[in-house]
């Protein structure tokens, strides 16, 4: 009976620890910076093979000035990717792919790509 209980004191601990973690620890675990999904998460399900399903109270849309020109990002209420280390691909909800190298993050929508400092990217925007 001890042995039971033990067990499932652990199991709840554990999965305590794993119910804890927020979608921005899931994109700092995979070599990406924080800022790459918006303040007011709502809910997040990372998937065992990857695919990451983000959910926030309604669409957001917001600015990233670089080099003193504004860079408009809008995301759906709803969006879902394949989340891998230094890379976000498969997205659905936001029209854009992210690969992180170096200091470089590169947002690629169909055959254009821009580059950005990663340091643009260390606190997550506000939706406006």
């Amino acid at each position: 009976m001890a042995h039971r209980l033990l067990l499932i004191v652990l199991v709840a601990s554990i999965l305590h620890t794993v119910s804890s973690a927020t979608v921005y620890d899931v994109l700092q675990q995979n070599n990406l910076p924080r800022g790459l999904i918006p303040q007011g998460v709502t809910s997040y399900v990372l998937h065992p093979d990857g695919h990451l399903e983000v959910t926030l109270p309604s669409e957001c849309n917001f600015a990233v000035t670089v080099g003193g020109s504004p860079y408009k990002f809008r995301f759906d209420s709803k969006f879902v990717g394949l989340i891998k280390s230094g890379s976000i691909s498969e997205i659905n909800g936001v029209r854009v792919q992210v690969d992180h190298a170096g200091n470089q993050l590169t947002f690629k929508v169909g055959t254009s790509s821009i580059s950005f400092p990663i340091s643009d990217f260390t606190s997550s925007p506000v939706c406006g």
